[in-house]
């Protein structure tokens, strides 16, 4: 098993702010697609993820984790938030390539935003395009 990840980029100039507050849940899961493709005659999983990340103390999520059970991939985004609800965030781009034997198998990612400190996640589940 092996990930290589290919891009953590912040994608928004300004902070953005979501219109309806009250119905956020935090922290606010990521947004993820995941397709299979081949890569220089390999099966590769690309996972794309959008992560949302409180713009007054904003650093780059950290790739922290990625397991595969059975036919799903788990991975998890670190950061580290300061519990207070964001009245505005930064949005971090995040693209990954993941690469096993058993790679052709995977239907489902679940993708998790996990504050380090406490340790707290939400999490996503996306099917994964052939």
């Amino acid at each position: 098993m092996d990930f290589n990840v290919i891009q953590i980029t912040r994608i928004n100039s300004e902070p953005f702010s979501f219109t309806d507050k009250v119905n956020i849940t935090f922290p606010v899961p990521p947004l993820a697609s995941a397709k299979i493709y081949e890569n220089e005659g390999s099966k590769t999983l690309k996972i794309c993820a959008t992560v949302y990340i409180n713009s007054k103390d904003s650093q780059n999520p950290v790739v922290g984790t990625l397991t595969e059970h059975l036919n799903t991939v788990e991975i998890y985004f670190d950061y580290d938030w300061d519990e207070e609800t964001p009245d505005t965030y930064d949005v971090w781009y995040i693209e990954i390539d993941y690469a096993s034997e058993s790679v052709e198998n995977i239907t489902t990612v679940m993708s998790y935003l996990r504050n380090i400190d406490p340790e707290t996640s939400r999490g996503t589940e996306t099917s994964v395009g052939r």
